[in-house]
C-alpha cells in the first residue's frame, strides 16, 4: 500500500469497524456489503468505502466484504498482529480498573507491570501482575522492551514522570492525567480525559431539553 497521510477522523473509526466486524465474526456472519454494514454502525455506506479506500478498498463489486478478511487486514492496519509491552504508571482505582481489564490482551497489549508511590501497594498482585515502586521504574524500562506507558496519576506528577518515561526509550504514552503534554515529537501520545466526555455528554443532555422547550 502507498504510505499517505491519512486524516485522524479516518483513524479514529477504524477501532470501531473493528469492533463490529468482531460482532459479525461471533455471529457467523461471512460476508457483509456497505449498505448492510452502514445500517448496523450508523454511518454512511459511502463514508465507509471512502475509509476503507484510504487502505485499498478490501471490496469486491456485487459482493461486499469478507469479514473475516476485512476484520484481519482492519487489525493489521491497527497493529494489532503485533505485541505491544505497556505498563501502568499509578496503581489507584483507575490505574488497577485498567489494569483488570483482560481485554487489552486479545489485542495484544501486555501489560508487565504497575508503579506507584503508595508502599501499601508494593507487592500487590492484581491478575497475576506486580506492582512495583517509582523507584523501580528506571531500571524495569532499561530491561524489559516496554512501548507504551499509560499515565493514571495526579497531573502535578504526570509531566515529570512522563519526561523520566521519555529519557528511557517510551515512545508512546496514553495520557489519563488531567493535563497536557509538551514532548519530543516523536514521543506519540494519546490522551484520554474522562471529564471532557462528561462534559460533551453534560451538553448533548442540555441542547436535548432545550429543543423539547421550543
Amino acid at each position: 500500500m502507498e504510505h499517505r497521510k491519512i486524516s485522524r477522523a479516518v483513524i479514529s473509526r477504524l477501532p470501531r469497524y473493528y469492533r463490529y466486524l468482531g460482532d459479525l465474526l461471533e455471529e457467523g456472519v461471512e460476508r457483509i456489503s456497505s449498505n448492510d454494514l452502514s445500517k448496523k454502525m450508523h454511518v454512511t455506506a459511502s463514508q465507509i468505502r471512502q475509509d476503507l479506500n484510504n487502505f485499498g478498498g478490501f471490496g469486491q463489486q456485487g459482493y461486499g466484504y469478507n469479514v473475516k478478511y476485512l476484520y484481519t487486514e482492519i487489525g493489521k492496519i491497527l497493529g494489532l498482529n503485533k505485541t505491544h509491552n505497556f505498563i501502568i504508571i499509578g496503581a489507584g482505582n483507575l490505574g488497577q480498573a485498567l489494569a483488570n481489564y483482560a481485554s487489552f490482551e486479545r489485542s495484544g497489549f501486555v501489560l508487565k507491570s504497575l508503579f506507584d508511590v503508595n508502599p501499601r501497594l508494593e507487592g500487590v498482585s492484581i491478575r497475576g501482575i506486580e506492582v512495583r515502586m517509582m523507584d523501580e521504574l528506571v531500571d524495569f524500562l532499561q530491561n524489559n522492551e516496554i512501548e507504551i506507558a499509560a499515565l493514571t496519576l495526579p497531573k502535578s506528577k504526570a509531566i515529570e514522570v512522563a519526561d523520566v518515561l521519555v529519557e528511557n526509550g517510551i515512545k508512546a504514552i496514553w495520557n489519563f492525567a488531567h493535563t497536557d503534554l509538551n514532548l519530543p515529537k516523536d514521543v506519540i501520545v494519546e490522551s484520554v480525559h474522562l471529564s471532557d466526555s462528561l462534559m460533551q455528554l453534560s451538553y448533548n443532555i442540555s441542547q436535548r431539553e432545550e429543543g423539547r422547550k421550543k
